[in-house]
């Protein structure tokens, strides 16, 4: 699957490869994101997921993250149905090429004791309305692709 690049990397700075899995879970016409706070202020609004730890599967990760902080339990796809990469710096300075494996994922439940990214809101939107609030242009590329994929897939 080749992978579209975003971001523009900051000349200077190393951005050494970071894989990571995402997930696109929808709830009645909704899908779920989550708004991270930072510290010193500002934030950002993504699809729920993060980087792999080592040994993990990216479908597992994308489980995993979505529980951590969103407070949800999901059954991600087999498969991922795209992947983006996004050169990132995080709020504490250390900058990444995300390698971005995007899954679509059934709601299983509502899971409040996997929480425990506090700076992390759930926020359940539009995909319309997270396509013009994504900060992330790699999450914005990964929901119009989930649109098209949700509309294709059988029974979708």
């Amino acid at each position: 699957m080749t992978a579209p690049q975003f971001g523009e990397p900051e000349a200077g700075r190393d951005y050494p490869d970071r894989p990571a899995a995402f997930v696109v879970t929808e709830r009645d016409g909704r899908i779920a994101t989550v708004r991270v706070t930072f510290a010193n202020g500002g934030g950002r609004l993504d699809l729920p997921g993060g980087g792999l730890d080592p040994g993990e599967t990216a479908r597992g990760a994308a489980g995993r993250e979505c529980g951590e902080e969103a407070g949800l339990r999901v059954e991600p796809d087999a498969e991922p149905f795209t992947a983006a990469d996004h050169y990132f710096i995080n709020p504490n300075g250390e900058s990444v090429n995300t390698r971005g494996l995007f899954f679509a994922a059934r709601l299983v439940a509502e899971a409040p004791e996997l929480k425990i990214e506090d700076d992390h809101a759930l926020a359940w939107m539009t995909p319309q309305e997270a396509l013009i609030e994504l900060s992330r242009e790699s999450h914005v590329w990964a929901v119009a692709a989930w649109l098209r994929f949700a509309q294709r897939r059988p029974n979708g």
